[in-house]
């Protein structure tokens, strides 16, 4: 089908049946045609829009941990808990601050006794999973929509390639006319719907595939963060017991 558009529109070009200047085009398009171009038009800003959130708070996220993380080490390092509690509240964008000042707070609750005991570190293991995964989908936020609207534009796109085919045959069926200026005004939908509907997808997709591969490499240093720090709770609950 894109082929034979292609064709179309080639042989329209040599004919100067039709402008094909932006403006021009849009001119010629039916209300139904209209109505797909300003939904692709919303889709992309919607997509521009969570790229530029997502690119602000990923790399948020990598330059506030790695400023936390050597100050955190630091504090846990002298077993100033408190310390490195307040160290992780100054870190709001952290994703590492934010897993491991909830193990802390979990652990400072049940640090009040010297001794340790295996629920307690089990309950503080607990709240580093929970905190694990709420940072994810905080991370992942508007995420999921890149993967839709990538996967969907072209196929809207492809619904106005249709409309502009179909506008094409009336034109023929009206002007009872088999030339080539008889179906311009539905090959320039035809055209501008699955050029848009391309150039919105392909967009969404990268960039859903470049902050899949940076929530991959989150959820790993989350994931090693509350590992050390469970090693951390153990270590000083053997401490406690000694």
């Amino acid at each position: 089908m894109l082929a034979n558009i292609k064709l179309m529109a080639f042989l329209l070009l040599q004919e100067n049946a039709v402008s094909f200047d932006l403006l021009s085009m849009w001119n010629q398009m039916g209300w139904l045609a209209k109505g797909v171009v300003i939904t692709m038009f919303i889709m992309s800003a919607y997509s521009i829009g969570v790229m530029i959130d997502r690119w602000l708070a990923y790399n948020a996220a990598r330059n506030q941990s790695r400023a936390f993380a050597p100050k955190v080490a630091g504090a846990l390092r002298d077993l100033k808990l408190d310390e490195a509690i307040k160290i992780a509240d100054q870190f709001k964008k952290s994703h590492l601050a934010k897993v491991v000042v909830a193990g802390l707070q979990e652990f400072r609750a049940h640090n009040l006794s010297s001794d340790i005991s295996g629920e307690q570190l089990e309950a503080s293991r607990r709240a580093l999973e929970r905190a694990e995964a709420i940072v994810h989908a905080e991370l992942k936020r508007g995420v999921s929509t890149l993967a839709t609207i990538g996967s969907s534009a072209p196929f809207v796109g492809l619904f106005g390639t249709v409309v502009g085919i179909i506008n094409a045959f009336k034109g023929i069926s009206t002007e009872k006319s088999t030339g080539l200026g008889a179906v311009a005004g539905g090959i320039s939908e035809a055209l501008v719907t699955t050029a848009i509907g391309l150039g919105v997808a392909i967009p969404a997709v990268w960039a859903y595939n470049y902050f899949v591969s940076r929530l991959e490499a989150f959820d790993v240093e989350m994931g090693n963060s509350a590992s050390e720090l469970v090693d951390y709770f153990v270590k000083k609950s053997q401490k406690a017991v000694k």
